[in-house]
């Protein structure tokens, strides 16, 4: 699984995300896809993943209330990580930057994990997330 992969997975799927997707409204009462259209949307997870809205700050938060504060989590790429429970060395930041095609500053530098933070920040919205504008500057 990618690096942004499993930062989706953490948030997306934390206890009280599902809690939060569980309790939207009607979604039972969606009609059922059709057999024929079945294997096209399992063959695509992040469509199956899309659909789903997640408050990202307040699932963030509530692990950060379980770690002590997860520290700068808010907008260091490294203390998000760690809060994931996710690999924050240079090489995982630098896997993550190529993933994203984030390429700001020298690699590991403050500009770059700005830049990253961002990156993560938006990639999340665009799956789903409702990130509030507090971590996305």
């Amino acid at each position: 699984m990618s690096i942004f992969g499993s930062i989706m997975n953490k948030i997306f799927h934390h206890s009280s995300a599902a809690a939060a997707t569980a309790s939207t409204p009607d979604q039972a009462s969606t009609p059922a896809v059709p057999a024929a259209a079945a294997p096209a949307a399992a063959a695509t997870p992040a469509a199956a993943a899309a659909p789903q809205s997640v408050d990202v700050g307040a699932v963030l938060a509530e692990m950060a209330a379980m770690k002590d504060g997860g520290g700068n989590y808010q907008s260091s790429i490294v203390d998000l990580l760690k809060l994931l429970d996710l690999d924050s060395s240079l090489a995982a930041r630098k896997e993550l930057a190529n993933e994203l095609n984030v390429h700001a500053g020298a690699d590991g530098s403050a500009e770059e994990n700005i830049a990253l933070h961002k990156a993560v920040m938006a990639k999340l919205a665009d799956n789903g997330g409702i990130v509030p504008d507090s971590l996305r500057n």
